[in-house]
Order: C-alpha cells, then sequence, then structure tokens
C-alpha cells in the first residue's frame, strides 16, 4: 500500500522560566525567540518540517504561541515576567497538551517524530515538594503511559542547581547547567543560539529523509551530570 502521508515533524516545544527573578533578562529571552523565528523563516524547507510551540511557565503555563508552522506566522509572541517557579504546572501542561498535539498532526495526515522539549529555568522549583513535579514528569517521560513521551533538554542559569536540571532531562546528554558566576543575559543567549541551531540541524534531517534530534551544547555550559 503507497504511503500516503504528509511527511515527518518534529514538535519543539520551547519552555521559558517567566518567573520574577527573570525579570533582568526578558529582553535577552525576546531577543532569542526573535532570533529563532528569523533563523526558521531564513530557511523554510527547513523550517517545513518542523512545528514550534513556545510556552512561559510561573504559577502556571501560559501559552505564547500554540504549536504552529512558523513559515506562516509574522511574529513570535513576548515573554512577560511574573509569579514563581512552578515545575508541577510545566509538567501537569505537558501531560495534556503533547498526547493532543501528536494526535491533531496524525490527523491532519502528518507522521510525527518524537517531541523535543526545550527546558529554561534560572532557578530551583518553588512547588511545596519535589513529588509535587517529580510525579507529574514520570508519568510524562515514561512512554508506556504517554506514547509521545517527549525528549526534554534542560538548560539551568543563575541558582538552578545541576542535579535538579540532570533530573528534569530524558538524558544525561541533555541537561546542561551556565557555568558558576556566568553573566544571565549572555547565558540566555547562548541557550537560543544552541536551541536554533539544534532546531535547524534537526530539521534538516527531517527533510533529508533522515530524521533524528540534533542537540547542540550551548557555548560555555557544561555537562549537569559533571557537577553530581
Amino acid at each position: 500500500m503507497a504511503d500516503t502521508s504528509r511527511g515527518i515533524l518534529l514538535p519543539v516545544y520551547v519552555l521559558a522560566d517567566e518567573s520574577f527573578s527573570m525579570n533582568p533578562q526578558r529582553d535577552e529571552l525576546n531577543a532569542g525567540l526573535i532570533a529563532l523565528h528569523e533563523s526558521l523563516r531564513a530557511e523554510p524547507m527547513i523550517a517545513a518540517k518542523v512545528r514550534l510551540a513556545v510556552l512561559g511557565f510561573s504559577d502556571d503555563v501560559k501559552v505564547r504561541l500554540p504549536l504552529a508552522d512558523v513559515r506562516s506566522e509574522r511574529h513570535l509572541p513576548q515573554l512577560t515576567m511574573r509569579g514563581g517557579t512552578s515545575y508541577e504546572a510545566v509538567f501537569n501542561d505537558l501531560l495534556v497538551r503533547i498526547p493532543h498535539d501528536v494526535s491533531a498532526l496524525k490527523n491532519d495526515g502528518y507522521k510525527v517524530h518524537r517531541p523535543a522539549v526545550f527546558f529554561l529555568s534560572d532557578g530551583q522549583p518553588t512547588d511545596d515538594d519535589d513529588d509535587a513535579w517529580q510525579v507529574p514528569h514520570r508519568r510524562l517521560i515514561d512512554r508506556a503511559v504517554t506514547p509521545p513521551a517527549p525528549n526534554i533538554i534542560a538548560c539551568g542559569i543563575g541558582d538552578a542547581e545541576p542535579r535538579t536540571i540532570l533530573e528534569v532531562a530524558t538524558n544525561p546528554n541533555f541537561a546542561f547547567v551556565s557555568v558558576p558566576g556566568a553573566d544571565l543575559g549572555r547565558s540566555i543567549a547562548q541557550f537560543f543560539n544552541a536551541l536554533t541551531a539544534s532546531v535547524v540541524e534537526s530539521g534538516r534531517a527531517m527533510a533529508s529523509g533522515n530524521p533524528e534530534l540534533r542537540i547542540e551544547r550551548p557555548d560555555t555550559f557544561n555537562m549537569a551530570i559533571d557537577y553530581v
């Protein structure tokens, strides 16, 4: 039987910490989103293989951009700083959002690569206890519970602890922390540079017919596993 699919897509979720502690870096965060958008629009054949969502999290999750084809988006949204740093809100949201999005793409006739979540935080979770976020996190990454369980690439800056970033990432090779004392604005710029390179290279792999997730480590970031 002939393959009637419309091709394979990579869903990418950018999860940016919008807690008040990130307010001094708001301009760098929004500049990073602009650069990501411009890079993808400059390579439409690659952008065609990617669907991008932008989510901001603090005490809850705000959808800044639902999963979309960025070729049809004139501008990416602005992030707004507010509240605390609830990891529980993040993973409870993704438990619902990712299966829904993947199902919608399949219903539209696409094959779907395992989604990628790029997670950026500058601090420790403000949830009441670790179980509050670790329980939904475990359900999210368990492929028996959540078949489209994502790959999570976690980056920590500022007060984020390597141990926590390592727990968030789905692979030790996907967990990065900025060097101690690094300028936060520069670290955010490096995160978005690596994010952009990862998405472009992964999109290129999709377009070549050899779909795979390709991850670039941000410059001057270290592997979180090296600290524990």
